[in-house]
């Protein structure tokens, strides 16, 4: 198995800059080229309404967070015993000083932290899901009919970022020129979000170019989208689990043209 991507591979990062660093170091450290081109714009709710909100709110028996941006502008309102929704966003509670009591066992998605036995009968309890502006209500549909009482905390939102004509013309170069091997793509709203993004000349070549993704949804979406398209399955979230697939992909090309 090849260690190192071949000379000149470059992948397209569009996770959020401020998260795309290691990402985008490890592809570089091991001869690829990184193109970040976040498609998700995090835009912090201000704190003292986060605060409000939560005041509010009854204390919880179990607090959820759905992802690391959950956790940079939520995780001061946590209570009961707290949750995951996958290894990396346990991680960044850690590195916050929270105590992580459940995180799936296997997986990284609303299915695996509800196959965990903690929230198997929730009858008399409330849960806190700590979160962005609305998206899948799978979590807290469950939760409800496990007999628990459900409250958002609404900590940050999510949006289209602002890209500059000469970013675009930039993105379309390098692309044409064939300098863009695989795409990175990390959710189903930055499927979508790249999708509306990508210059017009770009889209049949985004189709064609193998995407790497964590997330079983998205290959879903992907399908849904453009038929045939190709994709790989990274194994985690973490870094070296997108990095080791990319890799593996480089390996065995995919024409672009």
């Amino acid at each position: 198995m090849a260690d190192a991507f071949p000379a000149g591979f470059g992948v397209l990062v569009t996770r959020p800059r401020e998260q795309a660093a290691a990402l985008t170091a490890a592809i570089e450290a091991r001869g690829g080229t990184a193109i970040v081109f976040p498609v998700l714009d995090i835009r912090p709710r201000p704190p003292a309404e986060v605060a409000a909100d939560a005041e509010r709110l009854p204390d919880p028996d179990f607090t959820v967070f759905i992802s690391r941006n959950a956790v940079a502008h939520g995780a001061a309102h946590s209570g009961g015993r707290i949750a995951a929704i996958g290894p990396t966003t346990a991680q960044a509670l850690r590195d916050a000083g929270r105590h992580v009591d459940i995180v799936p066992a296997d997986g990284f998605d609303s299915e695996a932290l509800l196959a965990r036995p903690e929230f198997a009968d929730l009858r008399g309890r409330t849960v806190r899901i700590v979160r962005g502006d609305p998206g899948r209500e799978l979590l807290a549909g469950e939760f409800e009919r496990r007999g628990a009482r459900v409250d958002y905390l609404q900590a940050y939102t999510r949006g289209l970022p602002e890209v500059s004509r000469d970013d675009l013309d930039a993105l379309a170069a390098r692309w044409q020129a064939g300098g863009i091997g695989a795409v990175v793509v990390m959710s189903v709203q930055s499927l979508s979000n790249l999708r509306e993004l990508v210059p017009a000349g770009c889209r049949a070549r985004l189709a064609a170019t193998p995407l790497v993704t964590p997330a079983a949804r998205v290959l879903k979406e992907l399908e849904r989208l453009s038929p045939g398209a190709p994709a790989a399955l990274a194994p985690g979230t973490g870094t070296a689990d997108i990095v080791e697939t990319l890799i593996a992909l480089a390996g065995n090309p995919t024409p672009t043209d």
